[in-house]
């Protein structure tokens, strides 16, 4: 599913984002959402998301939802 579009992402679903700091290298890391942080509808990079575990990124793959 689009992670580039904010009303498909949701708190508690599985998501593949990519933190900042491995922006160069596409490294994905996967969590649950816990916070959306982007306020638009959409974002062509992906939307910003906190997981659980607090590491903030944009995401990449929507993988499981509730």
């Amino acid at each position: 599913m689009d992670g580039q579009v904010r009303s498909n992402i949701h708190a508690g679903i599985t998501v593949d984002i990519v933190l900042k700091e491995d922006q160069r290298t596409g490294k994905r890391t996967r969590g649950i959402v816990k916070d959306i942080l982007t306020n638009s509808q959409k974002h062509p990079r992906g939307i910003k998301v906190r997981l659980e575990d607090g590491k903030i990124g944009r995401v990449q793959e929507i993988i499981k939802t509730i």
